[in-house]
């Protein structure tokens, strides 16, 4: 049993590994562009494919992976997605040209959809409802563990080595996670074999894919621009048309949708994904300001500024880790609500934040919002993924992360926007020429650039004091965001107190990742042995070694074959039974909505009277055994 429990948590973090691989190759990638661009020749508008390529294959295949996982088994597709992952880093690395690089960097994004999905499916599998707040907290602070390593090992790359190697670094990470999965992780799959749904994949895919791609041009060319709205519109129009076909598909007799839409009736799954998502939403307004702030107002380095996140990192691990301590005594409600809170007032103390403020103001006040988000993330998506079936918890583990990747180019677009409009309203251009004022307008960064080649310490001054504004400004947004979150939680998130924790049961027959058969031939065989070991007339030797599995002593000496007789019974017999009927075709064994689930029926002509009056029960129980060793 504890080789099992380690077991679960080592291959946890062996999926942390990988989607540290996969955070990694999203930052580093933003510092490798200018020197893409040397060495590959690229335009503007491909070195801007190149982060779109890759966020929507990442969109698209979300709900894909989750399907592929809960079919095939999530083991399997896990390592094919690592498999997948690496390849197309080094294909990445070795790119002849800015085509060819945008291509490896969709089959990138794909792997990466299928990691990121399927890492947090299984965690439904392996863990129970009072670890799982402590599992998804690991899980979050391994994604956002790549925001401060990237820029530091990014940026050492590119300054002493070759540029292919910001994505071969991906290639270690990626063997060592495949290592910890095939040695680690338990397979784990849908007993009924879901659908398909081919309809269902295209339009959620291209949908989601569509919005994304609207977001991103939304947050550069500005929301009124037509390369934003029509992807916008359409795939917005998909979305809903997959949602009227997924709804089509629920009611029909037989129908096997995608995703299962009665999801949504539950409190928990709705509102625990989608505080999740407007946790992430109100973070990303540190996320996307603090690298900005330390680089073009404090003048480091993207690696300097990558180390300024490390207290938001730690301040996540911590929140994270005491989420579930917190949710076992006051309920999952009040700690979502606390988080929320905590985010909050480190948010209100970062819109106080000048152009000379000192470092470790900064780091207290980004400690304080990890502390408050990893509390929160962790709590409500521990909420969500308490209503998923381990039957389908990819998918629904897929329509998570939907939500939630949706939220990141979402509030690249609000967010940036707010920042770049207080920016520019804190500008004073008099006085100076038209490209000029145009060119500090477009960024910070130019502006900075623009005023060290003109010498002028005035329009330094005023470009980071603009800067600043601008982002106390977003910050405050992000507050606002922060305490509806607070009164959301507090209003439709159920309270659901977890009991005390206990000991994790033994993993069930179907989760060994064993096929049906080889289930169905154990549980026959460990079945006949029980009925032997209970005849009056069992073979000795048989009883003898069946009571060794109490403690290891031996029961021939005192002839006590009811040590053996009580291990068949109490022992032998349910397993048998559960390996059995687990093999058998049968419907979901999680109930939803507060229905108690069907019973599995099983027809047999040996009825509970027939059988102890053929092979009565021993007279002494296995408990007395246990408490009394021989």
């Amino acid at each position: 049993m504890d080789n099992f429990v380690n077991r679960r948590w080592w291959a946890l973090g062996a999926l942390a590994l990988s989607l540290i691989a996969v955070g990694l190759d999203a930052t580093v990638l933003n510092l490798a562009l200018p020197t893409l661009a040397s060495a590959l020749h690229a335009s503007e508008d491909q070195l801007q494919w190149f982060v779109a390529a890759y966020s929507l294959t990442l969109a698209a295949g979300l709900l894909p992976g989750g399907l592929l996982g809960d079919r095939f088994g999530r083991k399997k597709i896990l390592i094919s997605a690592l498999v997948l992952f690496g390849a197309g880093s080094i294909a990445c690395a070795y790119s002849p040209s800015p085509i060819a690089l945008i291509l490896t960097r969709a089959v990138l994004g794909l792997g990466a959809a299928f990691l990121v999905t399927l890492s947090l499916s299984v965690i439904t599998v392996l863990f129970s409802a009072e670890e799982r707040p402590r599992a998804v907290g690991i899980w979050a602070a391994a994604n956002f563990l790549a925001l401060p390593i990237g820029p530091i090992l990014g940026g050492w790359l590119l300054t002493n080595y070759w540029w292919g190697w910001v994505f071969l670094i991906n290639v270690p990470v990626v063997l060592m996670g495949l290592v910890a999965v095939v040695l680690l992780l338990p397979e784990s799959r849908s007993a009924e074999q879901p659908g398909l749904d081919p309809l269902g994949v295209l339009t959620s895919s291209v949908g989601l894919a569509l919005v994304t791609y609207g977001l991103i041009e939304a947050g550069q060319n500005g929301w009124g621009s037509a390369s934003a709205l029509l992807p916008l519109f359409g795939g917005t129009l998909l979305v809903v048309l997959f949602g009227i076909w997924e709804r089509h598909l629920t009611r029909l007799p037989g129908g096997q949708p995608l995703v299962d839409l009665d999801l949504f009736r539950s409190a928990s799954f709705t509102w625990g994904t989608i505080l999740a998502a407007m946790g992430i939403f109100a973070m990303f307004g540190v996320l996307f300001t603090i690298p900005q702030y330390f680089q073009a107002v404090r003048g480091l380095d993207a690696q300097g500024a990558g180390l300024q996140l490390l207290p938001m990192i730690a301040g996540i691990v911590i929140g994270a880790g005491l989420a579930d301590r917190l949710a076992s005594r006051i309920g999952e409600k009040a700690v979502v609500a606390f988080g929320f809170v905590e985010l909050a007032l480190g948010l209100a103390a970062g819109g106080t934040t000048a152009v000379d403020t000192h470092n470790i103001f900064t780091a207290t006040w980004t400690a304080v919002c990890g502390a408050g988000m990893g509390m929160a993330l962790a709590t409500a998506a521990s909420a969500a993924l308490s209503q998923l079936s381990a039957e389908r918890s990819g998918v629904g583990s897929a329509l998570m992360q939907a939500v939630q990747k949706i939220g990141v180019p979402f509030g690249v677009a609000i967010l940036g926007s707010i920042l770049n409009s207080g920016y520019q309203a804190n500008l004073d251009l008099a006085g100076l020429p038209s490209a000029a004022g145009q060119a500090i307008k477009s960024s910070v960064f130019a502006g900075v650039a623009l005023a060290g080649q003109m010498g002028s310490a005035s329009i330094l001054e005023m470009v980071r004091s603009a800067f600043v504004s601008g982002m106390d400004t977003m910050l405050l947004v992000c507050v606002a965001i922060a305490l509806g979150s607070v009164l959301l939680s507090l209003a439709f998130l159920p309270r659901q107190t977890a009991g005390a924790a206990k000991p994790l049961p033994a993993p069930k027959a179907a989760e060994m990742g064993l096929p049906e058969r080889r289930r169905l031939a154990m549980g026959l065989l460990l079945a006949a042995l029980a009925r032997q070991a209970q005849r009056p007339d069992a073979d000795p030797q048989l009883l003898d070694n069946l009571s060794t599995i109490l403690d290891g002593a031996s029961s021939r000496d005192s002839l006590d074959a009811g040590r053996g007789r009580a291990v068949a019974t109490e022992l032998l017999e349910p397993l048998s039974l559960e390996l059995i009927l687990t093999a058998l075709p049968r419907r979901a064994e999680t109930a939803r909505n507060g229905e108690p689930a069907r019973p599995v029926e099983v027809e047999s002509s040996v009825t509970p009277a027939s059988a102890a009056s053929e092979f009565p029960s021993p007279e002494k129980g296995l408990a007395h055994y246990v408490s009394h060793p021989k």
